[in-house]
């Protein structure tokens, strides 16, 4: 397994994955621009699937939960440019702009196809990474003020996402965890993302719910595991990637605690009928 990440500065960096898949559950902290040189990765939000392929560019916005497996393909590695659009960032390119962006609910992947103008932005990054010298912060501030102008000429919505500095603020919790039970995130970052501390999540949530947050996301996982064996007709290596298991040993234990048998056992009995 070889996992590999060339930072020319702490916004920009090349990804380089050359192992079987390699799956992360996360909340970025910035808005994440990203170039596929190659490779494929799936990307899991709760209300949407996504599949982006070598050449493809899109942008993650931050504080959503997804989880993401990166591929190789056609014998190359999964590789890629990313940069980071982080808040501190974002200030200082729209203070001389007078925007107010409308606040929207729901913060979706945007993706831009092989948009010329950005990827030519982001692979005039590459000869950069090979370099023995520092990468001059003036430049690469240059090259992140280049991919925002571009962003705002080719998608003329995108200020009511980078202009929103908004932190999250408290929320229903119960619609919010019903949503997003999948994604194996510490507690903490739940309790960020609805508004609350870890001590007031953990109180409203055993108000609403009567048990631990553990036990109930546990349980509501694997619900969802049987359902996507029995109904959807899954195999179990999909379903513990989507589920929020850390890996299919740890997965096929609880399953068979469970249900009396395991996930290969159900997927088999289901496929025979």
């Amino acid at each position: 397994m070889e996992f590999q990440l060339k930072y020319i500065t702490e916004d920009i960096k090349l990804s380089c994955y050359e192992d079987r898949l390699f799956k992360t559950e996360v909340v970025f902290d910035h808005h994440m621009l990203v170039w596929f040189i190659s490779g494929e990765t799936k990307i899991i939000q709760a209300d949407q699937n996504y599949l982006f392929k070598a050449g493809d560019i899109f942008l993650i916005p931050r504080n959503q939960l997804a989880t993401i497996i990166n591929y190789p393909k056609d014998g190359l590695p999964h590789k890629s440019v990313v940069m980071h659009l982080s808040i501190d960032r974002l200030r200082g390119f729209y203070a001389h702009l007078n925007i107010k962006p409308k606040v929207s609910a729901t913060q979706r992947i945007r993706s831009f196809d092989k948009h010329p103008l950005l990827e030519s932005c982001l692979a005039s990054l590459i000869p950069y990474f090979d370099l023995q010298e520092k990468f001059p912060e003036d430049i690469a501030s240059l090259k992140i003020t280049e991919a925002i102008s571009i962003l705002r000429t080719i998608d003329k919505d995108i200020d009511t996402l980078l202009a929103n500095f908004e932190e999250p603020h408290k929320i229903e919790l119960a619609s919010f965890m019903e949503k997003n039970f999948m994604f194996n995130m510490p507690l903490e970052k739940f309790g960020y993302l609805t508004g609350r501390s870890l001590t007031t999540f953990k109180r409203d949530f055993q108000g609403i719910y009567n048990t631990t947050p553990q036990r109930w996301l546990t349980q509501k996982r694997l619900e969802l595991a049987h359902y996507q064996l029995a109904e959807k007709k899954k195999k179990p290596t999909e379903v513990y990637l989507e589920t929020g298991f850390e890996n299919l040993s740890h997965f096929s234990y609880a399953f068979k605690k469970q249900f009396g048998l395991t996930p290969t056992e159900l997927a088999n009995r289901t496929t025979s009928r």
